[in-house]
């Protein structure tokens, strides 16, 4: 088998970020010996979580076993989403913000054997529905865990209590029609109804405003989706919550504006 070397589109800081974990749960296991180091353990689970790479090409890239590559990542992964804020440790910094924007993605999954509740209607594919909040620049602030793709948007802010401690904190927010409904602080568009199926011409100013607000809530969801793993987890759909809650760590050690 052929090898190459490859690069890693992440600086040192997420690299040193999570060697450190590594080495202190190492010291607390009394852990003594490793087929890697940690810096190379680290190296091992970015290039999973950012390229994509598969446990196959990692293990012969490290030279070291298909079921270790597996371990060693996740056992990185989780230790990154211990150390991820939840939200009402988020809420310290999101309540600063001038609004925040409220939008929802799909992780897409693998299918499996009990496949509807993960089955979105919406998208008409398989997957993981994720909350996500971001800064009025469209920078990712803050990212829920992961419920099953037939999860409807506003049931999925309403289960994570986003829209109750949004509105607890007084947070002016931003998100689409999927939201109506939601009350508090959370804004959304006009909706045409049956009785009412034109829209004034105020109306239609209105949401062509807020539609310029939004759209900035997509750069959010795109940067969490830069993460090649995320184009489709080939993994037990449990996992999702883990991996994207270990992402946002490293994202957030990356670009620290937002981290506590």
């Amino acid at each position: 088998m052929l090898s190459y070397p490859a690069a890693i589109p992440l600086s040192t800081r997420s690299l040193n970020h999570l060697a450190e974990l590594i080495r202190t749960h190492r010291h607390q296991r009394r852990s003594h010996w490793r087929r890697l180091e940690p810096g190379r353990q680290a190296l091992l689970a970015l290039a999973h979580l950012r390229n994509g790479d598969t446990f196959t090409r990692l293990a012969a890239g490290f030279q070291i076993g298909v079921a270790t590559a597996w371990r060693y990542v996740r056992e990185a992964i989780i230790l990154l989403a211990a150390t991820s804020d939840d939200l009402q440790t988020a809420m310290n910094r999101i309540r600063l913000l001038a609004y925040a924007i409220l939008d929802g993605t799909l992780i897409l999954i693998d299918r499996v054997h009990h496949q509807k509740p993960y089955y979105s209607g919406k998208h008409r594919r398989h997957g993981m529905n994720v909350q996500i909040i971001a800064d009025a620049a469209g920078r990712l602030v803050w990212a829920s865990a992961a419920l099953p793709g037939s999860t409807h948007d506003l049931t999925a802010a309403r289960t994570h209590g986003i829209i109750a401690a949004l509105t607890r904190a007084e947070v002016m927010t931003f998100a689409d029609k999927a939201y109506q409904g939601a009350g508090g602080t959370v804004r959304t568009p006009f909706k045409r109804h049956r009785y009412r199926p034109k829209l004034s011409a105020r109306q239609k100013a209105v949401n062509k405003a807020h539609a310029r607000i939004r759209a900035r809530g997509e750069r959010a969801v795109a940067t969490l989706k830069t993460w090649k793993l995320l184009a489709k987890l080939r993994c037990s759909p449990s996992r999702t919550t883990a991996i994207v809650q270990a992402i946002l760590v490293l994202h957030h050690v990356e670009n620290p504006i937002h981290r506590g």
